[in-house]
């Protein structure tokens, strides 16, 4: 039988990205999920032949970025088993959590989601063929807004440049993904005085924005407050991200929630129909169920997301889901539970 090009190492790869996926949403260390991604790109990058040449001859870890874990993965997938490790964690991944189910069920996207061009770890498509593999029909693909340097927000001629890529992937993976759509949307950062940080001629190309506060977290309630419905008024936005901006748990530690008079927010997200995040990260679970549950008393619409960074955090959106049904949210009321036409047809209008 003649051996195809790639045998075993195609597998060796989508291995070691498979363990990657379940301890990035098992919330492990970063230096660990990138040790088994950077052994990926690592084998990925070489031609097979010398990839099987090093096996047999014992060198793998004489590449960069190939430790004798990695290997002892690269050495079980190239012989055609599925590797002990990988197994071990499929065993133990499990459900999040057992509520929210019939939510979960219903969503049909991700409106919040970043790649390598920002401060995500992951390419576009990865992000995209992992949100395919998760069951959406569609995804936003959200990367920061420039004035946020510390998360590589991108300029407006690299915006552009995206929006491209973007348009070339589609046509890509149309078919391979069953009609699977990525949208072109934004992070915009939500400016001092709400305005946003972004130009108003890049804002109406997007399909979706996003609006987020980012900085001066602790200004005094009543400024926040005009701060944040400047934003909401703002034709462009569609989704308030993260409202509170509150870090409960994680790496960065723990911050308190922005002061503003939520009642006022809340309205001004009904009367303007600008969605109410539930952001699904485990350490912002934003907004608090006090307030989640005030937004759904004021009559708002919402998007459950997942702000995720990497592809194993797109499968964080069943903690969303949980407080979204625990706070009594309409599936009909979650607007990523709409048909991709749907959406584009109420942020455009």
């Amino acid at each position: 039988m003649v051996m195809s090009d790639k045998a075993g190492v195609a597998e060796a790869v989508e291995a070691l990205r498979a363990i990657g996926y379940y301890l990035e949403r098992d919330r492990q260390p970063t230096h660990r999920v990138k040790a088994y991604r950077r052994a990926a790109d690592t084998i990925e990058a070489l031609p097979a032949a010398e990839v099987r040449a090093r096996k047999r001859a014992g060198t793998l870890t004489e590449l960069p970025g190939i430790g004798p874990k990695t290997e002892a993965v690269i050495l079980e997938a190239m012989d055609g088993a599925t590797p002990s490790y990988l197994t071990k964690l499929e065993q133990a991944a499990g459900s999040l959590t057992d509520s929210g189910t019939a939510m979960r069920a219903a969503l049909q996207a991700d409106l919040h989601l970043h790649s390598e061009w920002s401060d995500g770890g992951s390419p576009i498509e990865e992000m995209a063929r992992t949100a395919a593999r998760l069951g959406h029909k569609y995804m936003a693909l959200t990367d920061h807004s420039p004035r946020l340097t510390v998360a590589n927000g991108l300029s407006r001629e690299r915006r552009l440049q995206q929006i491209g890529v973007v348009a070339e992937l589609n046509k890509k993976l149309a078919d391979e993904l069953d009609g699977f759509t990525i949208l072109n949307g934004i992070e915009v950062d939500i400016l001092d005085d709400g305005s946003l940080d972004c130009d108003t001629e890049i804002l109406a190309r997007l399909d979706i924005v996003v609006a987020s506060v980012h900085s001066k977290l602790r200004m005094a309630s009543e400024p926040m407050t005009e701060r944040m419905v400047r934003a909401i008024a703002n034709p462009h936005v569609d989704i308030l991200g993260h409202c509170t901006g509150r870090l409960i748990t994680g790496g960065r530690g723990t911050r308190p929630e922005s002061e503003f008079d939520a009642e006022v927010v809340f309205e001004a997200c009904r009367q303007f129909g600008t969605a109410v995040e539930i952001n699904s990260r485990p350490e912002r679970l934003d907004p608090p169920k006090r307030l989640l549950s005030l937004a759904v008393e004021t009559g708002c619409v919402f998007s459950i997301d997942t702000d995720a960074h990497a592809p194993g955090q797109l499968d964080w959106q069943p903690y969303g889901c949980e407080r979204a049904e625990e706070c009594d949210v309409a599936i009909e009321n979650v607007i990523n539970t709409w048909d991709a036409k749907k959406l584009l047809e109420w942020t455009n209008a």
